[in-house]
C-alpha cells in the first residue's frame, strides 16, 4: 500500500512540479537567448563588408527604352498557381504519410492502455467499452496532429468529440446506470492533468526548447524528491543533518528547503549528459526537433495515464512506459519502411525566407504554416532576427547558448560563411521532414550572407509586411534579388501594414537601374509577384504555398 501511495503522490507531484517549472524557465531562458542574439547581432565580425559594385551601365543607359515593369497581386490571380500543383502535391503526400505514421504509433499507444484499463477493469471484452477508451486514450494523437498538420485545428478537435460523441451516445443508450457526467468525468480523469501540463512546454512561444527542459527537470526534481527520502528514511541520517544544520544556526524549515535544492542540483548535473546526448543525436541526424517535442507529448501522457491503473496494482505504473515504447517502435518501423520508398539523399529544394523583422508574431504565424509544408520538400535558408530567433532555435544552438558558446553560431568572416553555405544541411531528418538553416550573422556579414544564401535558392518568399521607408536593409534585399534571382523565383508577401507607394516606386527605381548582367536584363514582360494577405486562413495559405512551389518550379 505504501508503494502504491508513492507511486500516485510523489510521482504526479514530480511531472506536475517539473512542467510548471519547464514552464518559467523555458521562458526566462528563451528570454536571454533573444536578447544575447540581437546583442551578438548588432556587434562587428571585424571584416569590411562590400556591396557587390557593378561595372556594368544600366539597361536604360544601354538600350535607352527600359520595358515596363507590372507589379501584380498573385493572390487575386489563381492561375499563376498552376506550376507548383504537382511539387505542392507531393509535399502534402509526403506530409500526410509522416502525420500517418506518427498517427499510427499514437493508435497503438491507445491500444496498449485500452487493454490495460480492460484487463484491470474485468467484466470481459465489451466492445462499446473498448471502443470509448480507445478513444479517450487517442487525445494525444489530436494534440499532436495540431503540431504537425497545418490548417484549422478546431476542425480536427471537432472531429475528435464527434466520434466520442456518437459512441458515448450508443453507450449511453446499451447501458442505462451510465450517466453523460461520468463519461465527460472519466474523459477529464484520463485527459485533463495532460492537456494542462503540455501546455508548460509544448506551446507556441516554448516549443522549441521546452522537450529539453523537460528532460532537465524531470530529472532535477526526482532528484529533489529523492534526497528528501534518503534522508526522512534514516533516523540516524535525519539526526545528523538536522545537527549540522542547527549547528551553522539553520532554522528546520531551511534545512528542509536546502536538501531539496541540493538533490535538484546533483542530479540536475546528471541530467545536463541527456540534454547533450539528445544534442548529438540531433546533429547526428538521429532523431528531428520535430520527432523530440511528439516523444515528450507522448511520454508525459504516458506517465499520467499509468497513474489511473496503479490503484489496482502498483504494476501497472509501467502501462505508461510499455505504451511509450510501442509507439516509438511503431514510429521507427514506420519510417524505416517509408525510407526504403524514397531517396532519403535527395537535397530537395530550398526556400529562402527574407522578412522585415519587426514583424514579430506576424512572422512567426506566416513562418510556421509554411515551414510545415515546405519542409517535405526542402530546407528552409533563414538569416537569424528577433522575430524568430526563439521559434528556430534548434537544439544545439540552445545548448550552446547555455554552455556559453554562442559565439561559435556567429558567421565570424567570408571564409567562414563560404564553409557554413557549402555545408548545408541539405538532406531530410528520418521522419523525411527537412530542416531550417538559420544563418547568425553580425552587422557587417548579413549583406553577404544573404548574397551567398540567394545564390542557392531555389525559391524566394520575402515577407513585406509593415515595410516602409525606415527597412533599409529591405531595400538592399530587394535590390539585390532584382538584380541577381530571375523574379519568377521571387514573392513578396504584403497586407494593409505594407507601404504599398513606397515598394511600387523602390522597385520601379530599380529596375530603371538594373544590371545588364541582371538574369531579368532580357525580359520582355518583366512581372513582380506581390502576394496580398488578409488573413491566415488554410485555403489562403495553400494558394501561397502553391505560389511558392510554382516559383521552385521555374528553376527547371
Amino acid at each position: 500500500m505504501e508503494l502504491t501511495v508513492a507511486l500516485t503522490g510523489a510521482l504526479p507531484a514530480v511531472i506536475i512540479v517539473s512542467a510548471v517549472l519547464t514552464a518559467i524557465v523555458s521562458v526566462f531562458l528563451l528570454w536571454l537567448y533573444r536578447r544575447a542574439v540581437v546583442r551578438a547581432m548588432s556587434g562587428q565580425a571585424g571584416i569590411a563588408a562590400i556591396p557587390k559594385q557593378s561595372d556594368s551601365p544600366a539597361i536604360a543607359g544601354q538600350s535607352g527604352v527600359s520595358p515596363v515593369l507590372a507589379i501584380i497581386d498573385a493572390s487575386s490571380r489563381p492561375e499563376l498557381a498552376s506550376h507548383g500543383g504537382a511539387a505542392y502535391r507531393q509535399a502534402k503526400h509526403s506530409l500526410n504519410r509522416s502525420a500517418g505514421i506518427y498517427a499510427l504509433g499514437g493508435l497503438v499507444y491507445a491500444l496498449v492502455l485500452t487493454s490495460a484499463w480492460m484487463v484491470t477493469a474485468g467484466g470481459g471484452f465489451i466492445v462499446l467499452r473498448f471502443l470509448l477508451l480507445l478513444s479517450y486514450y487517442s487525445w494525444p494523437m489530436v494534440l499532436a496532429m495540431g503540431l504537425l498538420v497545418p490548417g484549422n485545428k478546431v476542425r480536427i478537435v471537432t472531429a475528435y468529440f464527434a466520434t466520442i460523441l456518437v459512441i458515448a451516445c450508443v453507450t449511453l443508450f446499451r447501458n442505462a446506470d451510465l450517466t453523460v457526467g461520468q463519461v465527460a468525468y472519466l474523459w477529464l480523469f484520463v485527459n485533463g492533468p495532460g492537456s494542462l501540463l503540455l501546455l508548460a512546454f509544448l506551446n507556441r512561444h516554448v516549443r522549441a526548447v521546452g522537450p529539453l527542459v523537460l528532460s532537465f527537470m524531470v530529472a532535477a526534481v526526482t532528484g529533489a524528491v529523492i534526497v528528501v527520502n534518503i534522508v526522512g528514511s534514516s533516523e540516524g541520517l535525519m539526526r545528523g543533518v538536522a545537527g549540522a544544520g542547527f549547528a551553522i544556526g539553520l532554522e528546520a524549515t531551511t534545512i528542509f528547503v536546502l536538501l531539496h535544492l541540493a538533490g535538484f542540483a546533483l542530479f540536475g548535473l546528471l541530467g545536463w549528459p541527456l540534454l547533450r546526448w539528445l544534442g548529438r543525436r540531433y546533429q547526428d541526424k538521429k532523431m528531428s526537433d520535430q520527432s523530440i517535442s511528439l516523444a515528450a507529448l507522448w511520454l508525459l501522457f504516458g506517465v499520467l495515464h499509468s497513474f489511473t491503473l496503479v490503484f489496482e496494482n502498483w504494476m501497472w505504473i509501467f502501462t505508461g512506459p510499455v505504451a511509450f515504447v510501442a509507439y516509438k517502435l511503431t514510429v521507427r518501423c514506420g519510417f524505416s519502411v517509408l525510407a526504403g520508398q524514397q531517396r532519403t539523399d535527395d537535397p530537395g529544394s530550398t526556400l529562402l525566407l527574407l522578412r522585415v523583422f519587426a514583424l514579430g508574431k506576424k512572422s512567426q504565424r506566416l513562418f510556421d504554416v509554411i515551414s510545415k509544408v515546405w519542409l517535405h520538400s526542402g530546407s528552409i535558408s533563414l538569416i537569424a532576427g528577433p522575430d524568430l530567433v526563439t521559434a528556430t532555435v534548434e537544439p544545439h544552438e540552445f545548448l550552446d547558448f547555455i554552455g556559453g558558446r554562442l559565439s561559435r553560431q556567429f558567421v565570424q568572416g567570408e571564409k567562414d560563411l563560404v564553409q557554413r553555405v557549402s555545408h548545408l544541411d541539405t538532406k531530410p531528418d528520418p521522419d523525411g521532414r527537412h530542416r531550417v538553416n538559420e544563418f547568425f550573422c553580425r552587422a557587417d556579414t548579413w549583406q553577404m550572407a544573404m548574397e551567398q544564401l540567394a545564390q542557392r535558392c531555389d525559391a524566394v518568399l520575402m515577407d513585406l509586411r509593415s515595410f516602409s521607408k525606415s527597412n533599409r536593409g529591405c531595400l538592399y534585399e530587394l535590390s539585390h534579388l532584382m538584380n541577381s534571382i530571375p523574379l519568377e523565383r521571387v514573392l513578396l508577401v504584403i497586407d494593409d501594414s505594407t507601404d504599398q507607394a513606397f515598394l511600387e516606386m523602390t522597385v520601379r527605381e530599380i529596375w530603371q537601374n538594373l544590371e545588364v548582367t541582371s538574369p531579368n536584363a532580357a525580359l520582355s514582360r518583366p512581372v513582380v509577384r506581390c502576394f496580398a494577405v488578409k488573413g491566415h486562413d488554410p485555403l489562403e495559405m495553400e494558394k501561397l504555398l502553391l505560389m511558392l512551389f510554382g516559383a521552385r518550379a521555374a528553376v527547371a
